[in-house]
């Protein structure tokens, strides 16, 4: 049996911070020879300068998220230095500079020239600079980042919420952004008491290098015999130059706490930054060489050195100004969009000519079938400031977030959406977009391309400035800002989300209201082809032997037009296989099938909810209407026009009370009346589910909260 210990690279990794801690409780405790404090010396310089270095090349502060860590541990370093070097400067400062190490010695005979009173005000400064400006400054804006930080949590959350309801994100995405609004929170939180050590450390520093002075002019004087004027020029040499070491990392590090929590989340790192926002326009760079080369001609002034400058940033601004192209046709004739917003497909752009024409055919005098343009089945069309939003080269995901739309509504409708065709629309006003199907417009709305829009949810916690609008979606009040504004918007309780979801958000409300439209012959068969694959014998028993594709394609309709999903389809080909036989009426069939489906159909209105809420009808007002289920006369109106307003008023009411408790609007009315009340209610109550008894499901609790025309004095017969 083998006992020896095998160590392994891994084991070794964790030993970093333990030997770090027990080489500051040496430093503390125990003396350090001048050599081992120059090494440690150099060590904390070089620690601080890959410190700020780190900052500066991060593309985000979550990239650097040890730093708050790494932050105490150099500050609990120079502090134990500090100790070791004040134990070796007051015990063997009498012998000279160098018995404290050369780094001391460098920093107070090179950097100060030796002169004891230089030193002490040069370090005076750079305390004041590093405590009043750099540190101060940092751990006000770690502050009020933490606050902030914490207060847009809620909002950051529903923003979330929001793109994955909207299809935009997916669970994995979701959860990663979450858990980064999480790291965010800590990181930050972390941070504003990190800022407070660095601050901690710049007073210590100056109170250090106070009793070293003092100290040293104690022991010179009183153990050393020396004079008071040498022991002043030794010990506060010693002193200051021990300062300056540890004052210059200290420095280094309240920058690199200034830079991280002064950063903006970006792709790039700080150089990259500045680069292309600082340095980006060349009117900047011309008006800055044209100031500065005027002050190089005034007599008197240092020519050479403005001159000297003026020149190369007027070549720079002369570069940048080549590098600024504008992509025009030859007749300034605008570009259009023109793509499915399909998987893997790309925007194209195409000149866009008068009334559509085509290039290609120009001046040829015969027409084709190539002229007739076919309908698409979906299509976005946008004003020319929206085209941003559509090129990926211009950095817009418009054509993504929409496919991540088609790919969520294929989900929940049970088929697969059609392809939705972007193109510019000139007849639109700039900002405007416009979204049809089979070419027949169906929404129409604005949006600011280069705004967020703020939502107001239902509870916020105050105003906030910008361009009043509305949510196209759900006709929420909200408010166009800008986009610094979020993080304020997010922290009152307002949802943000870019014009892109916007338009992207409204095009999923749209689809799944009009889905029925969209759905064909084509969309039927695909769908009996794939069940085809599972369950083959009972295709082939379905179509064409008992039902052709028509009536069944008209059931699928019908299905969507409820606002009820095809995902079931075997539930539904086995319902219309066993009615077929002896019912060919779609819409018979259809009130079959949602029968059958009852279950779905509760998990579609309130989800895993135990309790279904319903509204029944009064028995004088459903005795009314029973003329429409005997005698089928589907659209007839058996109630005069001001009964039939006072009963959807009713309804309107009842529902606006159930939705402001968060409960669904459903009505149960007998089987044979189902369709026609729900052709007339539904346009009063949006949100309006009509049920037959028939299809109530059986895993719900039922609950009656309110009966449709009691109040009305309709007196059953």
């Amino acid at each position: 049996m083998n006992d020896s210990l095998t160590f392994s690279p891994k084991l070794l990794q964790g030993l970093g911070a333990p030997v770090l801690l027990l080489a500051m409780l040496s430093m503390i405790a125990l003396p350090l020879p001048p050599v081992v404090l120059d090494l440690l010396f150099t060590f904390n310089i070089a620690l601080a300068m890959v410190v700020v270095l780190a900052s500066v090349y991060s593309a985000r502060p979550l990239d650097f998220s040890v730093f708050p860590t790494v932050l105490l541990l150099a500050t609990l370093l120079r502090l134990a230095l500090n100790i070791a070097s004040t134990r070796v400067v007051l015990l063997e400062g009498h012998a000279g500079g160098g018995a404290a190490g050369q780094v001391i010695e460098a920093f107070g005979e090179f950097v100060i020239g030796g002169n004891y009173a230089v030193g002490l005000i040069v370090f005076i400064i750079l305390v004041i600079i590093n405590f009043v400006v750099v540190t101060k400054g940092a751990g006000r804006v770690s502050e009020v980042t933490a606050r902030f930080t914490l207060d847009a949590m809620p909002g950051k959350q529903m923003a979330i919420d929001a793109d994955l309801n909207a299809g935009l994100l997916t669970h994995d995405e979701a959860r990663t952004r979450r858990e980064d609004i999480a790291r965010e929170s800590d990181f930050y939180g972390a941070m504003d008491g990190a800022s407070k050590f660095v601050r901690g450390d710049a007073v210590a520093g100056l109170l250090i290098t106070a009793i070293n002075i003092v100290g040293g002019l104690i022991v010179g004087t009183a153990q050393h015999s020396l004079g008071l004027g040498d022991a002043a020029q030794q010990y506060t040499l010693l002193a200051i130059g021990d300062g300056l070491a540890a004052q210059i990392p200290s420095l280094l590090l309240s920058t690199a706490t200034a830079i991280i929590v002064t950063r903006v989340s970006s792709s790039e790192d700080m150089g990259e930054q500045v680069s292309s926002q600082l340095l980006a326009s060349p009117r900047t760079l011309a008006v800055t060489a044209g100031v500065i080369g005027g002050l190089g001609l005034v007599p008197g002034m240092p020519n050479l050195v403005f001159l000297g400058l003026a020149a190369p940033l007027g070549f720079m601004a002369y570069r940048r100004a080549q590098r600024v192209s504008v992509e025009l046709l030859p007749d300034g004739a605008p570009v259009r969009p023109s793509t499915s917003a399909s998987p893997g497909s790309a925007p194209a752009l195409a000149p866009a000519l008068p009334n559509g024409g085509n290039p290609g055919e120009e001046g040829s005098g015969e027409l084709s079938w190539q002229d007739v343009e076919a309908v698409d089945v979906l299509s976005l069309e946008v004003g020319y400031r929206l085209i941003p939003l559509v090129e990926r080269s211009q950095g817009g995901e418009l054509a993504s977030q929409i496919k991540g739309v088609r790919k969520k509504l294929s989900s929940e409708l049970g088929f697969l959406v059609h392809p939705v065709h972007i193109r510019d629309n000139l007849e639109l006003s700039p900002t405007a977009y416009r979204i049809t199907i089979n070419g027949v417009p169906m929404a129409t709305d604005e949006v600011q391309p280069d705004r967020s829009l703020a939502i107001n949810p239902g509870q916020v916690f105050g105003a906030i400035e910008g361009i009043p609008g509305r949510d196209p979606a759900f006709g929420l009040d909200a408010v166009w800002i800008e986009p610094g504004q979020r993080d304020e918007a997010q922290g009152l309780g307002y949802t943000v989300v870019d014009a892109g979801t916007v338009i992207a958000t409204h095009l999923a409300t749209v689809v799944q209201k009009y889905a029925h439209e969209m759905f064909s012959f084509e969309d039927s068969q695909a769908l009996l082809d794939q069940l085809k694959r599972t369950a083959p014998k009972l295709v082939e028993e379905l179509t064409p032997k008992t039902l052709s594709l028509a009536v069944i394609t008209r059931v699928l309709q019908n299905l969507l037009s409820e606002s009820v999903p095809l995902r079931d389809l075997r539930t539904i080909a086995s319902t219309l296989l066993e009615h077929g036989a002896t019912q060919q009426d779609p819409e018979a069939l259809t009130a079959t099938v949602r029968a059958a489906l009852a279950r779905q159909l509760g998990h579609v209105i309130n989800g895993d909810a135990e309790k279904l809420p319903l509204i029944t009808l009064a028995p004088g007002l459903e005795q009314i209407l029973q003329p429409v289920g005997t005698a089928q006369s589907a659209g007839a109106m058996p109630l005069e026009p001001t009964l039939a307003e006072k009963v959807q008023n009713q309804l309107l009411e009842r529902a606006r009370t159930l939705e402001a408790e968060g409960m669904p609007v459903v009505l149960v009315v007998p089987p044979a009346l189902r369709t026609w009340i729900a052709r007339w209610l539904r346009p009063a109550v949006e949100r309006l589910h009509v049920l037959s008894y028939n299809e109530i499901p059986d895993n719900k609790q039922l609950e009656i909260v309110a009966t449709l025309g009691d109040d009305l004095g309709i007196a059953p017969a």
